[in-house]
């Protein structure tokens, strides 16, 4: 059975660089693949963050994670530089899917990719709420 195709640079709206770092590098000379999920959740909390939209020292709502996935295509090493590309694969009532990519610094074609979900909840109760307009309109800016 054949696979999708990753998506390539264009399909991502939103880029974080990340620092590769030796610890990264696992027994068999590449970026272990529990790393690309610490960058995954740096990249999303980032945009989050820098959109003005989440508070984690006392913000309410707050988004917890629920479900991720990612496809591998080529390896990445340190020292090597990385960048994630970001973008909004689906909104729903109280939930957010990113699309994210992980490429060579510069490259054209994605080495990772991987969906990542977060469900908006209320930080006393952690039960879902509706996302809040201003997250939804944000969100909507960075959807494919």
């Amino acid at each position: 059975m054949a696979r999708d195709p990753l998506r390539p640079r264009s399909a991502y709206h939103w880029w974080q660089p990340i620092v590769t770092r030796w610890s990264d590098n696992d027994a068999y000379g590449h970026v272990n693949n529990a790393i690309y999920y610490h960058w995954f959740d740096t990249a999303v909390n980032n945009w989050l963050i820098g959109a003005g939209l989440l508070d984690i020292a006392t913000g309410d709502p707050i988004a917890l994670v629920v479900e991720t996935g990612c496809r591998y295509a080529r390896p990445l090493s340190y020292p090597e530089p990385v960048e994630i590309g970001l973008a909004i694969a689906r909104l729903g009532t109280s939930s957010v899917t990113y699309r994210l990519g992980a490429f060579a610094a510069g490259a054209a074609d994605a080495a990772a990719e991987a969906l990542f979900t977060h469900v908006c909840v209320a930080r006393a109760t952690h039960r879902p709420v509706p996302l809040p307009e201003n997250w939804r309109g944000a969100m909507q800016a960075l959807q494919e």
